[in-house]
């Protein structure tokens, strides 16, 4: 699934993002630190994975984990 980034602290590494049907979602610092990026921007399009309601995993949109990694 792809969404928008809609805020991110980049000292807690925490924020959220909107799907495309409009609903926001919140990410942990753990589901940050899962994607191997160093910052987010605000309008950034990205994969996401979603379990009950909440972002677990996130990558650049088009971009596959390589050997398993989330």
């Amino acid at each position: 699934m792809q969404a928008t980034v809609h805020a991110f602290d980049p000292i807690s590494l925490t924020g959220s993002m909107v799907r495309d049907d409009g609903v926001l979602l919140p990410f942990d610092g753990s589901a940050f630190a899962t994607s191997g990026l160093r910052l987010l921007r605000l309008g950034q399009r990205l994969t996401i994975e979603v379990v009950d309601d909440r972002i677990v995993a996130m990558r650049i949109q088009g971009i596959e984990p390589v050997d398993g990694a989330v």
